[in-house]
């Protein structure tokens, strides 16, 4: 057992950690010097982070926006959380419904300790925290504070923003999120955005190897790869495509994106349902 799992709000400052490279690239300052070093090594290789950063960001606000404001959808598992950021996912869902309810998962101690600024619901709302890893999924579908805020007899939206391509091919990417899936009612949602190569291979290429040396497992893919993460669901128009041309014009911040080039991004996102 690790110190780590003994006490899961210890932070290795030694290590860098994805969710706090992001929290640097976004502009946050969550983050610790060995972050700051990895971060920099991707900015002085491929300058376009930040913009992918808050294009991911952009697409999360409107997926959320739509699931809860036009899909009807009241619950909500937010997986990969990563640092506050306002606004956070259930900031989102509950001005469209005040009433949602959302779950946050994640495995950094950071995010740990910063919890309580994902529990500010709104009053006939409820949030929660969950501190696990997706890559044991049975430990985020079996614990208490899942089963005591959702009601997985009804649909959720499954919330996987910049989440995947953590997960490296040995760890049976593909199986996880069905585990996951298997349980969510009919009518249920998933979100996803995933990094890939398809735009601009060199490019990911070296954020990959910066990634490898820090001891990150990134594991970018291309859409043949990303598609199957939606098996068996139905995807909402307009498909599998770069997050900044997921229904832009239904989010007011993102008129600045639409002019951008796809290898700018080099994600793909999509929201799809489950029959």
């Amino acid at each position: 057992m690790t110190d780590e799992t003994a006490d899961p709000t210890r932070v290795d400052q030694t290590r860098a950690h994805p969710a706090r490279i992001y929290d640097y690239i976004l502009g946050g300052h969550d983050n610790y010097e060995v972050d700051h070093t990895a971060a920099r090594q991707v900015l002085s290789v491929w300058p376009q982070a930040r913009t992918a950063a808050r294009v991911n960001r952009a697409f999360m606000r409107r997926a959320t926006h739509w699931l809860a404001a036009e899909a009807g959808i009241d619950q909500f598992l937010d997986i990969g959380t990563g640092i506050p950021t306002e606004p956070n996912l259930h900031q989102v869902a509950q001005d469209a419904n005040p009433a949602a309810r959302v779950v946050y998962t994640d495995n950094d101690p950071l995010v740990l300790r910063y919890a309580e600024a994902l529990m500010t619901s709104a009053s006939q709302g409820r949030t929660a925290y969950l501190h696990a890893d997706v890559t044991a999924p049975h430990t985020i579908l079996d614990a208490a504070e899942l089963r005591g805020t959702l009601d997985l007899d009804r649909p959720v939206a499954l919330s996987c923003n910049a989440l995947f391509h953590f997960i490296p091919d040995r760890d049976a990417p593909h199986e996880i999120m069905e585990t996951l899936l298997k349980p969510l009612a009919p009518g249920s949602f998933l979100a996803l955005s995933h990094g890939t190569p398809d735009f601009d291979p060199e490019g990911m290429g070296k954020i990959q190897e910066i990634y490898h040396r820090q001891g990150i497992p990134l594991t970018i893919r291309a859409k043949e790869s990303i598609r199957p993460f939606f098996a068996g669901l139905e995807l909402v128009t307009p498909g599998l495509v770069p997050p900044h041309r997921w229904k832009p014009g239904r989010d007011p911040d993102a008129g600045s994106e639409a002019e951008l080039l796809d290898a700018e991004v080099s994600q793909y996102a999509a929201v799809a349902r489950k029959a």
